[in-house]
């Protein structure tokens, strides 16, 4: 864990989020600048700056992001709709928070291509 990433000390509890789910390795809480009616943020709890900082080592891990997603989509009655899920790596992506998250968005009709 890094002490000063943010989502790490949400993650950590040290931060308080409005948590909607979590389990040993994943936590996710709803988006402070939602883009979406729902838009949740899904981050593993161990410290991993963005996509390009994972080895195959973390293929579990990421697949548990993927299926807390799915999990936090039948919840939110998403799934049945449509949802959209997103990762960006990187500044000229939109990341902004230097902490690897899935974003999970819904409610609504979301346009093609997005930004």
């Amino acid at each position: 864990m890094d002490d000063e990433c943010l989502f790490c000390q949400i993650a950590s509890g040290k931060i308080a989020s409005d948590i909607v789910y979590e389990d040993n390795d994943v936590v996710a809480f709803t988006d402070v600048s939602p883009g979406a009616p729902t838009h949740l943020l899904i981050v593993p709890r161990v410290h991993l700056a963005s996509l390009n900082d994972t080895d195959t080592k973390d293929i579990e891990l990421l697949g548990k992001m993927m299926r807390a997603a799915i999990t936090l989509a039948k919840e939110h009655d998403l799934a049945e709709g449509g949802y959209r899920l997103v990762i960006n790596t990187g500044k000229d992506a939109g990341q902004t928070v230097g902490h690897i998250h899935l974003h999970l968005l819904g409610g609504r009709s979301l346009s093609w291509p997005p930004g």
